[in-house]
């Protein structure tokens, strides 16, 4: 018998780099690393999953940056390169470990990569569209995310930004889904109460929280997280479950961490002699991550022992089996404490499958054929699916909230990152100033209109923030924030000045060409 539903989300996100000035940019490998071992290795997944008739449901997030980049011709051409490299470097790997320990590994990743081209060519280099045609089958539903994934809380004093920032990615869903989004991942789960008026008036029906949005909502809500509460507004929120979320994220108490797993930081990018591995890292010279690692955790400490890979499998399946046996034994108790069936909400960052934790995509196939053929308690379901079949759900207001470190927004407004803020109010100022002096532009004037919001957009993205609290790559946030600060200034003085200069206008079009048709009068409302 049924107990309860299962809703795995995924939220894949990357913030805009793209730089068309430079024939190779580092930064750019987030999103060629991504598409590698996260979202061409998911969808793999759901390719074998579909021929094998197995019913599923997933929940996954493609913020408007992400969709942006994939859909680029630039750096469609530059990963086709990339991947190219990658085959190179893997069947160089197979003469340089013939007959080594090495072997079967260097070999499984020149395979791996051949597969990862053969999926890439087959989808005619359009990733946004393959996860398109999985939710046409009924088997995903893609929600969207903040236009450029600004953390919403920090832009409370101007609702027409926040409003900008949720309308902009509802209309770029339009544009690639055929249709309107009915789910929203706030980013960073950055929520204030008012919030959901803006994504209730944008055609939003539901939202994600973390887990004490939801505990701490006024009134309390009966059910805690496992079941959504509508906000006054009428649109619904899920909580985070926290124990079958901290199973799967966490990299000392959850799986990832095993010692059968492979080992992230050992790469040979770094390993190998360096005039071996010069012309596939940095062009500089600059040692990086190439994406083949031949070592497994092991242990705590630096000693690790090579990768078995058929061994890191079975310990997958064995981890998707026990996820399963604790998701069917907490419905049960959750069914008969309730007396209805619980929701069991467990969101995670896209990127941990594959990416960081490299047998994710496996564990996630396992799981699902296991919940499909090896029990009934528990079922797979998308939010819009299950507020369709419980329609009556209780009323209250959630309190204000994030994840991240403390859960109050302290990640995205503290010493490291709070001078950003002023400049973002006053800009977000500026534009509506500009869209509502200026409401019918056409020509050159409406351009430079349209590309002051993106550079507004740009540097709002919560990225910049993340990066100088966690000190990752500093430099380069702190570069691009002010970059678009700047250029934002440039084109309101130009604008209210009415001398445009087009040659710097048309190279800004070039290089930050986020959301083609954006029109700025969304800030003029």
């Amino acid at each position: 018998m049924e107990k309860g539903y299962l809703v795995i989300v995924l939220h894949a996100h990357l913030p805009f780099v793209r730089h068309p000035e430079h024939e190779y940019f580092l930064e750019e490998n987030w999103l060629y690393e991504a598409i590698t071992e996260t979202y061409l290795p998911l969808l793999d997944v759901f390719e074998s999953l579909l021929m094998d008739g197995v019913d599923f449901r997933i929940t996954i997030s493609l913020t408007p940056p992400l969709i942006s980049m994939l859909k680029d011709s630039l750096l469609q051409d530059r990963y086709q390169k990339y991947l190219n490299r990658l085959i190179e470097l893997s069947l160089k790997e197979m003469g340089r470990t013939k007959g080594g320990e090495f072997y079967p590994l260097s070999e499984m990743y020149y395979k791996r990569f051949l597969r990862i081209r053969e999926l890439y060519e087959g989808y005619g280099r359009d990733i946004v569209s393959a996860f398109r045609r999985f939710q046409d089958e009924g088997k995903i539903e893609v929600i969207t995310c903040g236009a450029t994934h600004g953390f919403l809380p920090n832009m409370i004093v101007n609702r027409q930004a926040v409003k900008a920032q949720i309308q902009i990615s509802v209309d770029d869903y339009k544009t690639h889904f055929g249709k309107s989004p009915e789910g929203f991942w706030l980013p960073e789960c950055g929520y204030y109460p008012g919030i959901d008026e803006v994504l209730g008036e944008a055609g939003i029906k539901y939202f994600f929280l973390d887990t004490h949005g939801i505990l701490y909502a006024s009134p309390r809500p009966r059910y805690g997280v496992f079941a959504p509460i509508y906000c006054p507004s009428g649109v619904a929120a899920f909580g985070r479950d926290v124990e079958s979320s901290k199973q799967v994220w966490s990299s000392t108490d959850g799986y990832p961490g095993d010692y059968q797993y492979r080992e992230f930081y050992r790469d040979i990018g770094f390993d190998l002699d360096y005039e071996y591995i010069k012309p596939y890292i940095h062009p500089d010279g600059i040692r990086i991550n190439t994406g083949i690692k031949y070592y497994r955790i092991t242990g705590k400490g630096d000693h690790k022992e090579p990768y078995v890979r058929v061994w890191a499998l079975e310990k997958a399946a064995e981890h998707s089996g026990n996820f399963m046996f604790n998701r069917e034994r907490q419905v049960e108790h959750l069914y008969r404490f309730l007396g209805k069936k619980p929701i069991i909400v467990s969101p995670y960052d896209a990127e941990l499958f594959g990416h960081w934790w490299f047998e994710g995509p496996e564990w996630l196939g396992y799981l699902i054929r296991k919940i499909f053929y090896d029990q009934r308690a528990i079922r797979l379901i998308t939010p819009s699916e299950y507020l369709r079949e419980n329609p009556v759900n209780q009323i209250a207001t959630p309190t204000m909230s994030s994840w991240g470190w403390k859960g109050y927004s302290e990640v995205w407004l503290e010493d490291s990152n709070d001078w950003i803020y002023r400049h973002l109010h006053k800009a977000s100022e500026r534009m509506i100033e500009l869209a509502r002096a200026y409401p019918n532009e056409y020509g050159l004037k409406r351009r430079a209109l349209n590309q002051a919001v993106r550079e507004l957009f740009l540097a709002q993205s919560s990225d910049w923030a993340f990066i100088m609290k966690t000190k990752t790559a500093v430099e380069y946030a702190n570069k691009r924030t002010k970059e678009h600060i700047l250029n934002f200034i440039k084109l309101y003085e130009d604008i209210k000045r009415g001398r445009i200069d087009k040659a710097w206008l048309g190279n800004l079009e070039w290089r930050n060409n986020i959301f083609k048709d954006i029109d700025y009068r969304v800030y003029a409302d």
